[in-house]
């Protein structure tokens, strides 16, 4: 499908005026761009976890709407000049400028990829599938482990290429603790990345679960790129922390609990989640999780300890961590 792209070009000052005004248009979907550096939290998004190099912060800002092609947006265009008018008399908005162009659906689902290439995880090579692994090219890097585990991850929308510190914490943690014929649960699953780790380390079975119906495609085409037999790894949209009926479906797949449990997930998330752990866990199970900043360890851990888990250790990489704890 084609669209017209049109761009307001103004300041990071307006931005949130900008934004409210267009939505009393009945413009509620929008793309923002400006140089202010993200917080880690925030750091998934539209890129997975790949972000790119913004440059030095200028205080420009670019937000950006779209209309079906073939709309008349003239009308629309005229309210929203406005509206830049009327913001202007109180607000820095900068040019206020309207750009115009048009752009296909698949420009932006293909946007990302120009900012993740081949890289390792320890002995685990993640590759994405527009590219030839080390293997297929006959080279090896240097310094890469033999006999690397190969995984294909595309992202798409979906958080998880391996590349974001919180996520490779969560694969090294998964990694230590898995042993062969494991029931793994994997909660926030995103890309999938996490449950093909466990069922090429060894797991028997990978129960996965998200909250976004937009991580299941990239999830679903992961698992195939990687063989993994769908019916070792079972997908569902689901809210655990909400739904008591999505708690009880999966600890039907897995009656007596799971022997692991994987959560790569901001702290205050994990602080909801957590208590409904140890009903999922069987007794001696392990609980991984991740997507900590390190200055909320404490909440993570606290959590942990109200739910009547064993704490057993924190792990750090850069400005995140990992907390483990055992049922």
């Amino acid at each position: 499908m084609i669209w017209n792209k049109y761009t307001i070009v103004t300041t990071e000052e307006a931005e949130d005026a900008v934004a409210e005004m267009l939505g009393a248009l009945g413009i509620d979907s929008i793309e923002i761009e400006d140089r202010t550096v993200p917080a880690p939290e925030e750091q998934g998004g539209l890129f997975g976890d790949v972000v790119p190099d913004m440059g030095p912060d200028d205080g420009s800002a670019r937000i950006t709407f779209y209309t079906e092609e073939g709309e008349d947006g003239e009308e629309l265009l005229a309210k929203v000049r406005e509206g830049l008018e009327g913001l202007r008399e109180w607000l820095r908005i900068g040019s206020g400028t309207i750009e115009k162009d048009s752009t296909k659906s698949e420009d932006w689902e293909n946007t990302w990829k120009q900012y993740f290439h081949t890289f390792f995880v320890d002995d685990i090579r993640i590759v994405p599938s527009w590219e030839e692994t080390d293997e297929e090219a006959g080279q090896e890097p240097e310094g890469a482990a033999e006999g690397a585990m190969t995984l294909r991850i595309d992202p798409g929308t979906a958080f998880g290429t391996g590349s974001h510190e919180s996520t490779q914490l969560a694969i090294r943690g998964l990694r230590r603790y898995l042993t062969e014929g494991m029931k793994v649960l994997d909660v926030g699953a995103g890309s999938g990345i996490l449950g093909i780790v466990a069922i090429k380390s060894g797991a028997s079975f990978v129960y996965a679960t998200d909250i976004d119906p937009v991580a299941f495609p990239a999830m679903e085409e992961n698992l195939a790129k990687n063989g993994i037999d769908p019916e070792r790894h079972i997908t569902r949209l689901a809210n655990l922390i909400t739904d008591p009926a999505a708690e009880r479906e999966a600890l039907s797949a897995a009656p007596g609990g799971y022997d692991l449990v994987t959560a790569n997930i901001i702290a205050e998330i994990l602080a909801e989640l957590t208590p409904h752990i140890p009903a999922l866990l069987r007794k001696g199970g392990i609980y991984v999780t991740s997507g900590i900043l390190a200055e909320k360890e404490a909440l993570v851990r606290k959590a942990v300890e109200e739910a009547g888990l064993t704490y057993l250790e924190t792990r750090y990489q850069g400005e995140w961590c990992s907390v483990v704890a055992r049922k």
